[in-house]
């Protein structure tokens, strides 16, 4: 196994124990985790820690993507392995921030949605021969989904002190890119979809 590889399975462990730390009953079990009051808004301790293991995850898609483009590197199983490890760290964190009530339930439907039909226009292209790479918009709702999940679960800080929910503006201009860059994909691979082959 490759050093890219490797690391992805590295991102794959991340996103299990961001998810376990947040989706764990703590209070039920009595462990309070410290919170912390900032301009008016409170700021969880598990929340930090979460936020913290999602930017790192966040890193090592970059880096396992350049490293493995730029050492020729690239594994059918480090294709498949990135794409598991993008929708367990997103995905699962859109669905455990949207049932915290902390983001509109419909992100998620809206997200997952798209990556359903998008993996599915991909697995068809790949049948045909044919990679359409990642467009721009693609690229522009990974960091702004990025960015966005990451001061949600830090309440907005610092955007707080001004008043501004970059935040949500972040995660909802995200959702937006991601129908977009849906549709183009679509768009993209259409003739595939529809061929009598």
């Amino acid at each position: 196994m490759n050093l890219p590889n490797k690391i992805t399975i590295f991102r794959i462990f991340l996103a299990i124990v961001m998810l376990v730390l947040l989706m764990i009953p703590w209070y039920d079990m009595g462990i309070d985790f410290p919170k912390y009051l900032i301009n008016g808004e409170v700021l969880s301790l598990k929340y930090i820690i979460a936020a913290v293991i999602f930017v790192v995850a966040s890193l090592t898609d970059f880096i396992d993507g350049y490293l493995a483009r730029s050492k020729n590197m690239v594994t059918d199983f480090g294709k498949v392995a990135d794409a598991i490890a993008d929708k367990i760290l997103v995905n699962g964190l859109l669905i455990i921030l949207a049932y915290d009530h902390l983001i509109p339930v419909l992100v998620p439907v809206i997200i997952i949605t798209r990556d359903i039909i998008v993996d599915s226009c991909k697995m068809i292209s790949g049948n045909n021969g044919k990679v359409v790479a990642a467009s721009f918009l693609g690229k522009a709702k990974t960091f702004c989904m990025m960015i966005g999940l990451t001061l949600v679960m830090l309440n907005n800080f610092p955007f707080t002190y001004l008043n501004i929910p970059v935040d949500i503006f972040l995660i909802m201009l995200a959702t937006l890119l991601s129908i977009v860059s849906g549709c183009e994909y679509y768009y993209n691979t259409r003739y595939l979809l529809f061929s009598k082959k």
